[in-house]
């Protein structure tokens, strides 16, 4: 009887090392880890951590079910609940989202990893700047064409990056290799990333496209991208244009990858913080992303700022 159970314990013992081994990323054609394919971020995980869980780093399974459940509901645009207001503000249908329908597979509460809090660690400074630009928006929304973000141009979007981080639909990205670059197509308004992983310095420090300029090598079969050079028009979440990013693409399975960045700013933010986000692979193509709202749209808006303000002029002389 002993005999057998020994036996049994000693064939089984190539199997769980076979499953405990790590994964090894394919190759392509030049050698380098294959991040190639069509890949999505959509999570209801937030970048920051909620406030009502500012003690919960982690949710246990029937927390994030709960959680899972009570967002689908309270983010449905085909709800008519609500007054006149509330369903105006619906206006694009749930046709046109895509936050995912599960937390990330870690069960954290938030996507930033550090620090412990969960939250974007802003300076004074940093505050303050945010502040500052926020009461002049308030009392500015719409004095020139200027005036108006990147985002009403259909210029820029947060999930363009660095850091690429999910947001309410276009979610997909599409990586290419070349023996010398990374390619990276972002759905979001149609942007592209083109990181060379060849040795070569940052452009000179009075060029500053608006994502940056992004120098990559391997560390192991680990893509770490350093991006410098931001312009201060970009201002990821009140940043400056002295902004340093470093990602980190990690290939973990067949159908992931991990993307963990780093942020830093020292007129912005109080420390360097870090974040970590599950790209899942997804069927292609990309499509293209047309968004011209906020341009052919821009005459309305500047009409309606002015008739706005004739109003206002009129309940103060009263």
């Amino acid at each position: 009887m002993k005999k057998i159970v020994l036996v049994a314990a000693f064939l089984a013992m190539p199997l769980f090392a076979q499953t405990a081994a790590p994964w090894t990323p394919p190759r392509t054609i030049d050698g380098q880890p294959d991040l190639q394919g069509v890949w999505d971020t959509a999570t209801m995980t937030p970048l920051e951590r909620p406030a009502d869980l500012a003690d919960k780093p982690f949710f246990t399974p029937q927390e994030a079910a709960a959680y899972e459940k009570a967002l689908l509901y309270a983010n449905n645009r085909d709800r008519r609940d609500g007054d006149g207001q509330t369903d105006m503000n619906r206006a694009y249908n749930q046709a046109w989202f895509d936050r995912g329908s599960h937390i990330v597979k870690t069960m954290r509460t938030s996507l930033i990893v550090d620090p412990p809090a969960g939250r974007i660690p802003y300076s004074s400074e940093g505050r303050a700047r945010l502040a500052k630009a926020a009461e002049y928006t308030r009392q500015h929304p719409a004095d020139s064409p200027e005036d108006l973000a990147l985002t009403d141009h259909c210029l820029l979007w947060g999930s363009a990056g660095p850091p690429m981080l999910p947001g309410p639909y276009n979610n997909t990205y599409q990586i290419f290799q070349t023996a010398d670059s990374v390619v990276i197509v972002i759905e979001m308004i149609h942007d592209v990333r083109i990181i060379p992983i060849v040795k070569r310095p940052h452009l000179p420090a009075g060029i500053r496209p608006w994502l940056g300029d992004s120098r990559g090598h391997w560390e192991g079969n680990t893509l770490v991208v350093e991006t410098t050079n931001f312009s201060s028009k970009s201002q990821f979440r009140g940043s400056t244009e002295n902004l340093r990013v470093v990602e980190r693409i990690t290939r973990t399975s067949a159908d992931t990858i991990t993307y963990d960045f780093t942020v830093e700013d020292p007129a912005t933010f109080s420390r360097p913080w870090s974040g970590s986000v599950p790209m899942n692979k997804t069927k292609g193509p990309v499509y293209e992303y047309a968004c011209h709202e906020g341009n052919y749209g821009l005459v309305g808006v500047l009409q309606a700022a002015r008739v706005s303000e004739k109003k206002a002029e009129k309940k103060a002389e009263k």
